[in-house]
C-alpha cells in the first residue's frame, strides 16, 4: 500500500486525511502535539514539528512515503515542498518558489517586479532600522512577520507611536526575525480561491472575510464574494502570470485580498496549501467539485488528466467558528433560531466545562450555512457574533452574591 505523509493532524487537516485514505493511501500523520483530533483519522502519527524541515524530511525518508501533503499552515506548505524536492517525490513547487510565495518579503519582492497588484511594502531585518524609517511614512500603515498567517503578530500603527510599538510586536513574533510594513488600503476583505492546471486556473471559490477578536484573522466568511464579477478576471489573470512567472505545479492557489472603493483588488496573501478550518466544505457545498480531494491528488503528482469534474459557485453559503468574547469556563454555545434553519453541517468539539484561554485564537467549532440570497447572508453575517454566542458558567461567588466580585 502507498504511503502519504500529512504534516500535522488539527482539525483543519481532517479532510485531507479522508480524501487520501479514499484514494487509497496508508496515511502517516506528524506534528508536535499528539492530542489533535485530526490524529484519530489517521493509520499512524510521528511525533515531528512540521516547521523543521529537516525532521519532516527525517520522517518522510525512515517511512519511505510515497506522497507528502501540506497541512493548512505556510510552514507546512514550505516544508512539504523541501521534502519533495529532497525525494524526488511529485506535486510540488521547488523548495525556493514555496519560500517566495509563502514569505511576504520574498512575494512582495516578486509582485514588484512582474506587476502583481499588492500594496506597497518594505520589508526589514533589524528593529533599529525599521524605526530609523517611522519618519518616512504616512500613517495608518499594516506591520506583519513576514512567515506567519492568521492574523499572528499583525497589527495596523496610526502614527509613529503606534509604529514602533507595532514593530516590537512583529519582531518578536517572527521566527526569521524580519517583517514587512505596508500602505493600510481601506477596503472590504475577501479570499479567491483557485485550482490550477497546466498554469491554467480552471475552477475558483470566492468569498468575503470577517474578523472576530483579532481584526486581521479570519473566523467568518460568506460566498460569493461581494463585486467578485467586478475583479474575476483580473485576479485569475494574476494568478496565472505568477503561475507561468514561477512554471508552478498543478493544485491549489489561494489569494487573499482587500478590494478598495473603486473595486481594486490588492493581493494581501498567496498560499499553496489547503486553506485551514475545513475550508473545503463550503467550496464543495457551494460548487459540487471535491476541493480536499483535488488538493490530496494535486499533491500526490496525479496527472492534469485526472482532473475531469468541474463547478460553478451556485449557491450562497458560509463558514463560521465558533468563538468566544472573552477567557472563560463553557458552559454552552447558544445559536439564535433565526440561524438555525441556515445551518446544513456543524462541526462543534467543545465540551462543557472546557477553558477557554486565549479567546483571540481557540475555537470551539464551526458552523456551516447556506443562504436563500446574497442579501441574507450578508445579513445574517454581519450579525454572526450576536445570532452565535458562548455562554459561560458563573463563579460560584458571583452565582451567590447575584454581583460582580469588586
Amino acid at each position: 500500500m502507498k504511503k502519504m505523509l500529512v504534516l500535522n493532524g488539527s482539525h483543519s487537516e481532517i479532510p485531507l486525511i479522508l480524501e487520501a485514505k479514499k484514494l487509497g493511501y496508508y496515511v502517516i500523520t506528524t506534528g508536535n502535539n499528539k492530542e489533535l483530533v485530526g490524529h484519530t483519522y489517521a493509520d499512524a502519527y510521528r511525533y515531528g514539528d512540521y516547521s523543521d524541515k529537516e525532521k519532516m524530511l527525517q520522517v518522510a525518508a525512515k517511512e519511505e512515503v510515497d506522497a507528502v501533503c501540506a497541512c493548512a499552515n505556510d510552514f507546512g506548505a514550505i516544508s512539504a515542498a523541501y521534502v519533495a524536492e529532497k525525494l524526488n517525490l511529485p506535486g510540488h513547487d521547488s523548495f525556493e518558489t514555496a519560500r517566495l510565495l509563502h514569505q511576504k518579503d520574498r512575494f512582495k519582492r516578486f509582485a514588484k517586479e512582474h506587476g502583481i497588484q499588492t500594496p506597497l511594502a518594505d520589508s526589514y531585518e533589524s528593529l533599529e532600522e525599521a524605526v530609523g524609517k517611522k519618519a518616512s511614512y504616512t500613517y495608518p500603515v499594516i506591520v506583519k512577520p513576514v512567515d506567519l498567517t492568521g492574523g499572528k503578530g499583525v497589527l495596523r500603527a496610526d502614527d509613529e507611536a503606534g509604529y514602533t510599538y507595532a514593530l516590537r510586536k512583529a519582531f518578536a513574533a517572527s521566527r526569521k526575525g524580519k517583517v514587512v510594513v505596508e500602505k493600510f488600503i481601506t477596503g472590504t476583505y475577501h479570499s479567491f480561491s483557485t485550482f490550477l492546471l497546466r498554469r491554467k486556473v480552471v475552477a475558483y471559490f470566492s468569498d468575503n472575510e470577517y474578523a472576530f477578536s483579532n481584526p486581521y484573522a479570519v473566523a467568518t466568511s460568506g460566498g460569493p464574494a461581494s463585486n467578485v464579477d467586478k475583479v474575476r478576471d483580473l485576479l485569475v489573470c494574476q494568478a496565472e502570470t505568477v503561475a507561468e512567472k514561477l512554471r508552478l505545479v498543478d493544485g491549489v492557489f489561494h489569494m487573499q485580498y482587500v478590494m478598495d472603493g473603486s473595486y481594486i483588488p490588492y493581493i494581501i496573501d498567496i498560499a499553496r496549501r489547503c486553506s485551514g478550518d475545513l475550508y473545503p466544505e463550503p467550496v464543495e457545498h457551494a460548487t459540487g467539485i471535491p476541493w480536499a480531494k483535488w488538493i490530496v491528488m494535486a499533491e500526490a503528482g496525479f496527472g492534469a488528466s485526472s482532473f475531469v469534474e468541474r463547478g460553478e459557485q451556485k449557491k450562497y453559503c458560509g463558514r463560521h467558528c465558533i468563538m468566544a468574547k472573552k477567557n472563560g469556563t463553557v458552559r454552552d454555545v447558544c445559536i439564535a433560531e433565526e440561524l438555525k434553519d441556515n445551518l446544513y453541517k456543524s462541526v462543534q468539539w467543545w465540551k462543557k466545562g472546557d477553558a477557554v484561554q486565549d479567546f483571540k485564537t481557540d475555537k470551539l467549532g464551526i458552523l456551516f450555512m447556506e443562504f436563500a440570497s446574497e442579501k441574507e447572508m450578508l445579513d445574517k453575517l454581519s450579525r454572526i457574533s450576536s445570532l452565535v454566542q458562548v455562554i459561560y458558567d458563573v463563579p460560584e461567588w458571583e452565582e451567590k452574591s447575584g454581583r460582580k466580585k469588586e
